[in-house]
């Protein structure tokens, strides 16, 4: 039977060409359904969304020769400081130091703005003969059988393919398609995300700080720049939204403190809500899943990218293991080796986060007691501190080649 690619990928964002630039090095055709319009991918402006890519994301960046465009514009994270405490009050005593000279491996992770990652991502995929690229299309139906996997367009348009994967986030069509159900779980927050300016110099350090409604990321940037993502109780945060930039500050300042110095806006202001969105099977006949679209998680620990990076990994290096000894690279066998690769690996993931959420997004004098000395602890214990770094840093586990950086 002939395809119009090997594998259909329905998504467009972030996994979706990064999945058809790893299948396409690895000698498979894709095709890439993208609702969102060329031009928006290409935008060249900052909107103030930025990723923190762990050290494994890095590699793998670097293994499909995409780093080098993206390395002039990335801000490495050497530290990590994790502390508690209460808005206007600063830090309690007991904190944690991470810092990246005790791995031995180089930076932690790197932070990159949207804007470069995405517009990196659509110039590879036009370079790629192997992709073809499908921007404002959107999928309305989808069919699998024993040979083929096969999508209706909104445009009337046919295409098939040995293998969907569904890279189109937590309202997976594909998955619902599929009849694949989620369990979720709304988590009463919402994240508000920012870029801003600052006076001083962050030293390529990231804070974490938790408060009572939930935690405070500052992230940095290049130059004296920082990402936020910032957590409050639903009501709280879209009454903040709605403030005036002059006012929105005046809310952040107290719980940003003044370490580095007046702070200002330097792009758009984004708000989203917090849950757990977890599908209930990672693979269907002829059809996986992806990123956001196998498992939303809470960016506490800023795993959700890294973990689709992870998923593609996975996926591609169990595809080009199948083709190299003639397998349908659809078949329940081959799609079984990449759920059970990464099962655990999602369950874990999802329970941490879920866990210090609840742990540390309270006003609980004994649950603050007990986590600022398990702080204390780990900030004290230099193995423990090396194992919290190297998960930081994707290291742990059963790494894919391209998360080692090595091509398959």
């Amino acid at each position: 039977m002939t395809y119009d690619s090997d594998i259909l990928i329905v998504g467009g964002g972030l996994n979706g060409p990064l999945l058809a630039l790893a299948a396409a090095r690895s000698g498979f055709s894709a095709t890439v359904i993208d609702a969102q319009d060329a031009t928006a991918q290409r935008a060249d402006n900052f909107d103030g969304r930025s990723y923190a890519l762990a050290l494994t994301a890095q590699r793998m960046l670097a293994a499909l020769g995409l780093w080098d465009r993206l390395a002039p514009a990335a801000q490495p994270i050497c530290d990590i400081k994790v502390s508690d405490g209460r808005a206007g009050e600063g830090p309690a005593p007991f904190f944690v130091h991470f810092d990246h000279h005790e791995i031995e491996e180089g930076p932690m992770g790197f932070m990159v703005e949207d804007r470069h990652l995405r517009r990196c991502l659509q110039d590879a995929l036009a370079a790629e003969p192997a992709i073809t690229h499908l921007p404002g299309e959107t999928v309305t139906a989808q069919t699998t059988d024993p040979a083929c996997a096969s999508v209706t367009l909104a445009s009337g348009r046919t295409v098939t393919g040995r293998l969907l994967v569904g890279c189109d986030g937590r309202g997976s069509g594909t998955a619902r398609r599929a009849g694949i159900a989620r369990t979720e779980r709304d988590y009463g927050q919402t994240a508000l995300v920012c870029a801003i300016g600052h006076d001083r110099p962050h030293h390529g350090c990231a804070h974490q700080f938790f408060m009572p409604a939930g935690p405070l990321a500052i992230l940095p940037l290049t130059g004296n720049r920082s990402s936020i993502v910032w957590s409050e109780s639903h009501a709280q945060a879209a009454a903040i939204s709605a403030l005036p930039d002059d006012d929105y500050l005046a809310i952040l300042r107290p719980r940003f403190g003044d370490f580095l110095g007046e702070i200002t806006l330097a792009g758009a202001r984004f708000s989203y809500p917090l849950s757990l969105s977890l599908a209930n099977a990672l693979t269907a006949p002829r059809l996986a899943l992806v990123g956001d679209a196998a498992h939303g998680v809470h960016p506490i620990a800023g795993q959700g990218l890294n973990a689709g990076f992870r998923d593609i990994a996975a996926l591609t290096e169990v595809l080009t293991g199948a083709a190299r000894r003639g397998e349908d690279i659809a078949s329940p066998l081959v799609l079984d080796r990449y759920a059970a690769w990464r099962r655990v690996d999602i369950a874990t993931l999802a329970t941490a986060t879920d866990m210090f959420n609840r742990l540390f997004s309270n006003d609980n004098p004994i649950l603050r007691a007990t986590r600022d000395l398990g702080m204390g602890l780990v900030n004290a214990v230099p193995a423990l501190r090396r194992s919290f770094i190297r998960e930081a840093a994707g290291l742990t586990g059963d790494v894919p080649r391209l998360m080692q950086g090595k091509p398959l």
